[in-house]
């Protein structure tokens, strides 16, 4: 699964594997991808640092990347505490009177949960990016389309790729003429924020649109067969990322998360704006058909949505309350039925890539015309 762009980037796959977990992103890189960890849940530059020490460590000196979430517009002088100050009265006490109908236990005292999304705060995502520029970071990429300019330039300077995420054509447009070097056309199947364009729609367009970037095919993709769509679509590579959440490296082991995954149909995941206020695909769930309830209050946008249910996430998924708990996952999510190591995966997609060059070989070959030379 070579490509230009993977031969530029000295990896053996055009494999790109976004995951919030450093063994997976470790595993990515050690199995030929292109690892990118998701920086989004770090409350800190120091626990962001350990894990980039620790994924620096277990490379094998391959390359990686991070994933941030920031707007290309710059609000100045906003803070966290004003951004929660704006959350009206009565949304909280949605998110209360939610819990208390499950009866979801609180947190243990001192336990600030497992998952707080500050770094959807600028301010917050660029204090990460004072901490990654430290390491030889092949990649940054952007949920929200390209950074901020002064950011891009920054990246630039440091040696790194910029790639951002693009639901439309005339995304992909402005994501180019901001200087990023890879767009990423991800489709409607995709987990989390997603535009209405199904990957096969999508990926030719933005190829066309951007030409000659590279562009990477994302979203419903979790085979080697679709990774040979993505590039048959004019794409130099695949962005995979919920394929690796049931894998072993992710730590889940058997929870109530990990069964629910395995036991989810491609029918089975939702486009919501529940957790962050900006459309997400993620497992349906009694929490998504709570906010998207018209007889309920509404979610708020971005990023005022992701800070009041922030806490009330972390206490779902510290105990576990099984009608609540989920995740953002794409439709790809009725493929992962057995949790297998990263390296399995792996070299399960290069097999079923194999198998589509060979079976369209053989179609071309039927397809020539006949040799009428003498």
């Amino acid at each position: 699964m070579r490509t230009e762009l993977s031969e530029r980037l000295g990896i053996e796959h055009a494999l790109f594997g976004f995951t919030p977990f450093p063994a997976v992103a470790a595993a990515i890189t050690r199995a030929g991808g292109l690892g990118v960890l998701g920086a989004v849940r770090y409350r800190t530059p120091g626990e962001l640092e350990r894990d980039l020490d620790w994924l620096a460590a277990h490379t094998d000196g391959g390359p990686y990347g991070l994933d941030v979430v920031m707007p290309a517009r710059k609000v100045e002088g906003v803070t966290e505490a004003d951004v929660e100050a704006m959350i009206p009265a009565g949304h909280r006490r949605f998110v209360r009177d939610t819990l208390a109908a499950h009866g979801v236990p609180g947190l243990a005292e001192g336990d600030e949960g497992g998952w707080r999304i500050t770094g959807w705060m600028e301010e917050v995502a660029r204090a990460q990016l004072d901490a990654a520029f430290a390491y030889p970071l092949t990649l940054l990429a952007n949920a929200l389309g390209p950074p901020p300019a002064d950011v891009v330039d920054r990246a630039h300077r440091h040696g790194t790729l910029v790639a951002a995420l693009a639901g439309s054509a005339r995304h992909a447009v402005r994501h180019a003429e901001a200087g990023v070097d890879i767009v990423v056309a991800q489709g409607y199947e995709a987990g989390g924020h997603t535009g209405e364009i199904a990957t096969m729609v999508l990926t030719p367009e933005v190829v066309r649109a951007v030409d000659p970037l590279p562009v990477l095919a994302a979203g419903g993709i979790g085979s080697g067969e679709q990774i040979a769509a993505g590039l048959a679509l004019g794409a130099q590579g695949v962005w995979l990322g919920s394929l690796w959440l049931t894998t072993k490296e992710a730590g889940t082991g058997s929870t109530a998360l990990t069964a629910k995954l395995l036991a989810a149909g491609s029918g089975d995941t939702v486009r919501s704006r529940a957790l962050t206020g900006k459309p997400a695909r993620q497992l349906r769930t009694a929490w998504t058909d709570a906010w998207d309830d018209p007889a309920g209050p509404g979610t708020l946008p971005m990023p005022l949505q992701g800070l009041l249910v922030a806490e009330a996430l972390s206490r779902i998924q510290r105990h576990e309350v099984v009608p609540l708990l989920g995740t953002p996952v794409g439709q790809i999510v009725g493929r992962m039925d057995s949790v297998r190591g990263v390296q399995a995966v792996v070299d399960d997609l290069t097999r079923g890539f194999e198998r589509a060059v060979e079976r369209l070989s053989r179609v071309a070959g039927r397809a020539a015309p006949p040799d009428t030379r003498g």
